[in-house]
């Protein structure tokens, strides 16, 4: 029964969206605000980086506006081959897979990048977006990596 529940485990965080690494702050005023810059890997693309940047609140401006545990909608995102390039058992329809989230506020509100496979173009978008249960955000970003005249691994062979 343990040797299951681990194993179970094990297939969940295997399953899981990326981490992220944070690699730079720019303070944006003298009230505490800031840009964050992350990196976040593709977890099922080697070779593959994507930098995202978010505004973070600091206290004065948290204290001021009374809103204390939720961070604007707002980011960017860039992806780029940083690597060979191997692809690994991915989603392919037109949903894509969530490779990326990130808590935004207390409970409601998630940052997260979804990889779409454009099959007849051979390129991932990745989509940067802020998900919001009271009501939907449109806030978005999009950014490309094409797999075209590059070498490319698919650990399943190329979806037709």
């Amino acid at each position: 029964m343990k040797r299951l529940v681990l194993a179970a485990a094990a297939v969940l965080l295997a399953a899981a969206p990326a981490g992220a690494k944070q690699v730079g702050e720019i303070s944006t005023d003298w009230t505490g605000n800031d840009i964050v810059v992350e990196a976040v890997n593709d977890p099922q693309v080697q070779g593959v980086t994507c930098h995202l940047t978010y505004f973070s609140r600091g206290l004065i401006d948290r204290m001021s506006k009374g809103n204390w545990f939720e961070d604007p909608s707002n980011s960017s995102i860039a992806c780029r081959q940083t690597g060979p390039i191997t692809i690994g058992d991915i989603e392919t329809d037109e949903n894509g897979e969530e490779v990326f989230s990130e808590g935004r506020s207390l409970i409601f509100k998630s940052l997260r990048v979804r990889r779409i496979y454009d099959r007849e173009n051979n390129t991932l978008i990745y989509v940067s977006y802020s998900r919001q249960i009271k009501d939907s955000s449109a806030k978005m970003a999009i950014s490309t990596v094409p797999l075209f005249d590059r070498q490319v691994s698919w650990s399943k062979g190329r979806p037709e």
